[in-house]
Formats: structure tokens, sequence, C-alpha cells
């Protein structure tokens, strides 16, 4: 069956967030998160359709509205990448990734307003994916050593042949792909060269999913990163370490 996914997220020193829709044949998903840094508290929902929806996605305009909690965000623009990559026998998955890219607007957590002027990603994704598929995933924005600003998107698993991946990273804005990368369950990932980039978890969202044809393992994690990335030193990073575990 087609799937076809959108995730938004937006990763920075005072909050983090994403929201995001999903589809696999007649199922649908919709999903949001926050990560009150400040307060240490974290507020998400998941919402299966068509029963309805909490997270909106009209084009560059991203809205989640859930009770006490609203966000209105804006996205800016930055250079994409966007890869075909096989998947099983016959099928294929596309996806366009954008990381590093503005986004403003406002947040709205249970009387807590911030006023958004940050960096995230944007990650659209469909396809005919193989039946079983498991993946490792990361993104982030941060600043190199040198005081360059960085950002990425980084996979095993999924859309990741030796070239013509989805693997980027963005340098000042300009993105390039990195060799195939290796993760360490949700600790770490390893580079060609050897180096490290090591991540500190803050908030996790996970789901288990059990529709008898469909089922689905899911751990997302907020938090921080140091150490290299494919050779660049970080001074900081904020982003997100993922894994999933699919049947569909």
């Amino acid at each position: 069956m087609r799937k076809r996914w959108r995730y938004v997220g937006l990763y920075g020193p005072e909050l983090m967030l994403c929201a995001a829709q999903a589809q696999i044949g007649p199922l649908a998903q919709s999903f949001w998160a926050i990560w009150d840094r400040g307060a240490g508290r974290r507020y998400a929902h998941t919402r299966n359709l068509p029963w309805g929806r909490q997270v909106s996605m009209d084009g560059e305009t991203i809205r989640i509205e859930a009770g006490e909690v609203r966000a209105q965000l804006a996205l800016g623009a930055v250079a994409p990448i966007e890869s075909v990559c096989p998947s099983g026998e016959g099928g294929y998955g596309w996806t366009r990734k954008r990381a590093g890219l503005p986004v403003g607007g406002l947040v709205e957590v249970e009387g807590r307003r911030f006023d958004v002027d940050g960096l995230g990603v944007d990650d659209e994704s469909a396809g005919y994916h193989t039946r079983r598929v498991s993946w490792h995933w990361s993104a982030g924005i941060g600043e190199a050593g040198d005081g360059r600003a960085v950002a990425w998107n980084l996979v095993t698993g999924i859309n990741d042949p030796p070239t013509g991946s989805e693997r980027a990273i963005w340098i000042d804005g300009a993105p390039l792909e990195p060799a195939p990368v290796a993760f360490d369950g949700l600790e770490t990932i390893e580079f060609e060269d050897g180096g490290r980039l090591r991540f500190a978890a803050e908030s996790e969202r996970a789901r288990n999913d059990n529709w008898i044809v469909f089922r689905s393992r899911y751990r997302h994690r907020f938090g921080t990163f140091g150490g290299s990335l494919d050779g660049l030193d970080l001074a900081h990073a904020f982003g997100v370490m993922e894994e999933h575990e699919a049947v569909w």
C-alpha cells in the first residue's frame, strides 16, 4: 500500500516541538509533541483519523489546536534535498527534506507563551515501501565550533543507498551528502571518518500500535548533541533521534 507522511520539527534551547500527519493505505494518524525545556514538561497527543485532527499542515503554515495547547508556525526557506530510493523488490520511497529552515510563530502551552524565531526541519515522504521496515533517523540544527550554522538529516534502514540517499548535512544552508552512517541505538551516530555524534536525550514520545494487518513500534526523543558531525566539531546542537519498526 502507499504510505505518505509529513513531519515538521522545531528544535531550540527553550522549546522543542514536532507535528506530523501520516497515512498508510486507508489508515491515517496525526500527532504532535512539545518539550518545554524550561519547565521540564512534555505535552503530546496522537489522534487517529477520521475521528478528528489536531494538526493542520497547509503548505508553509503549521497549526496545532488541542485544548490549552496551540501553535501557529510559518516555515521559511532553505535548499532542499530530494531522493527516490528502491525499497524491496519493485517498491520505492520518495522523500524531500529541508533542515535548518527558519521557523517563526507562536506557541501557547497551559498559559505559557513562546514567541518562536528558530530553526527546524521539514520531512515530506511517500512511496510503496517494503512490507517490513526498521530504521533509525536523526535530524537537528546547531552551530559548528568555527561558527558556521549546521543542520542534518541522517538515516539507516530506509532511503539509505551508498549514494543518492536522503542523508544530508547542511553547512550555512548548503546541503551535501555524507557517506553511510552507523547508529548505536539512540545514543550515537558514527561517521566514515570515525567521528561520533553523541546524543543526550531529554524527552521521549513512544507508541506501539497493533491494527492486526499493520503494526508499528515508534520511539522519538528530543535532546541535545555534541561531538563531531562528519568532521565538524559541534559547539552546540538540538534535535531528535528516532527508531521505528513497522509491518505495513
